[in-house]
C-alpha cells in the first residue's frame, strides 16, 4: 500500500515537470511561424483557433499568449 502512495506522489511530480518544461519550449515560436501568425492576424484578427488550427502542435492559447506577449501595446 505505502508504494502505491509512494508511486502516485512520483507520478503527479514528473506530470508536473514535464508540463512546465513543454510550456518553457512551447513558447519559442519559429520564423515561420510568426510569419504566418501575422498574416492570418491581419485577414481574421483575434480569432486565435482559427490561426491555431493552421499551425501543426500549436493551440490557440499558445498563439494568443505568443500575440499579446510580442505586440500587446501597454497604454
Amino acid at each position: 500500500m505505502a508504494n502505491l502512495d509512494d508511486q502516485s506522489s512520483v507520478d503527479t511530480s514528473v506530470d508536473s515537470q514535464e508540463e512546465n518544461s513543454n510550456t518553457g519550449s512551447r513558447l519559442h515560436f519559429s520564423e515561420a511561424e510568426e510569419t504566418l501568425i501575422i498574416l492570418m492576424h491581419n485577414l481574421v484578427g483575434e480569432r486565435w483557433p482559427l490561426i491555431a488550427g493552421r499551425i501543426p502542435g500549436r493551440t490557440a492559447e499558445e498563439i494568443e499568449k505568443y500575440w499579446t506577449s510580442r505586440y500587446s501595446t501597454s497604454e
